[in-house]
């Protein structure tokens, strides 16, 4: 009786999809199909290979991947149907953080190369038809950067490119940070400068000093940062960290999740909800502003640059 009774639900499924199956086939012989790419710009069907240059290809024998090697390998990246290669940051930098923690945002790091071998694999790339975005860091430099050491000393216009603020004084007498906030490398945000005898914010490495976008010549400087490598070709970027660009103004403690309350464990980063160091509203004015750079370029030659934006 079981047996006979699967074998005709077995029947019944069988029919049933086989019906299925007909009316689809019935339903795609006056199915008229759209192109739906040729609407599309680039970037939404772009095939994007990232590279971490680092562990890429080596060229110069140093053991260490460089854009030489990249270049390379230009053909390979056609052969497998590549559209755009997205570079991981090639730009300055102490390696505190595997190169997000950039000293010179307009110069690329000696150990991948030089600006004219850019522009050499740039070249090379486009004569492939394919397109090239870089990794764009705004919310924060090294602290090898030259307008962190201005800054630090109080050289115009550098005083604000950062964020400081003054110690407070526990019971002891003691400098402490001016508020709650926490690194998410742990620990606090917030480190003392002798030099200038304030705390600085850094929401990841202290070596990573946050940018102050309340700044409106930082935000001109980090504008024309995105125009050198436009002017140099590139056909977009890939955008790190954005929700960490504005802090409160005034420097408010951030709170304790519920049942992080009673914790008797160390302050860490995921023990508190993060409304006064992130996504705060003027983030999407900034965003705006950067994508406006982007446009200024398409205006001139009909092309659009590609920008995505990213949590960490």
């Amino acid at each position: 009786m079981i047996k006979s009774t699967s074998y005709v639900e077995t029947c019944c499924v069988v029919l049933l999809l086989l019906s299925m199956a007909e009316n689809f086939v019935n339903a795609m012989t006056n199915f008229e199909f759209i192109d739906d790419k040729k609407d599309l710009d680039w970037w939404q069907t772009a095939v994007i290979y990232q590279i971490y240059p680092r562990s890429f290809k080596d060229f110069n024998g140093t053991g260490i991947g460089d854009l030489k090697g990249i270049e390379e390998k230009a053909e390979h990246f056609k052969d497998i149907g590549v559209d755009c290669v997205w570079l991981s940051p090639i730009f300055k930098s102490p390696m505190a953080d595997f190169g997000y923690d950039i000293s010179d945002f307009n110069q690329i790091d000696s150990t991948f190369g030089t600006i004219d071998d850019f522009i050499s694999l740039h070249k090379r790339l486009k004569s492939l038809g394919i397109k090239i975005i870089l990794d764009f860091v705004p919310n924060h430099s090294s602290d090898e950067h030259e307008w962190f050491k201005k800054s630090e000393q109080k050289i115009d216009p550098y005083t604000n490119y950062y964020v400081w603020k003054d110690a407070k004084i526990d019971e002891n007498g003691l400098k402490i940070p001016p508020n709650n906030w926490q690194s998410l490398f742990s620990n606090s945000a917030w480190t003392w400068s002798e030099k200038r005898n304030q705390y600085y914010l850094h929401q990841f490495d202290p070596k990573q000093p946050d940018l102050n976008y309340r700044s409106k010549e930082l935000v001109e400087e980090m504008k024309n940062n995105l125009r050198f490598w436009l002017n140099l070709g590139v056909d977009g970027y890939r955008v790190d960290a954005v929700p960490f660009l504005f802090e409160d103004p005034e420097f408010q403690n951030e709170q304790r999740k519920p049942e992080e309350i009673a914790s008797k464990e160390k302050n860490t980063y995921e023990q508190y909800i993060h409304t006064k160091t992130m996504d705060l509203n003027e983030t999407y004015d900034m965003i705006s502003q950067f994508r406006e750079v982007l446009e200024e370029y398409k205006r001139k030659d009909g092309k659009t640059r590609y920008e995505r934006y990213v949590q960490v």
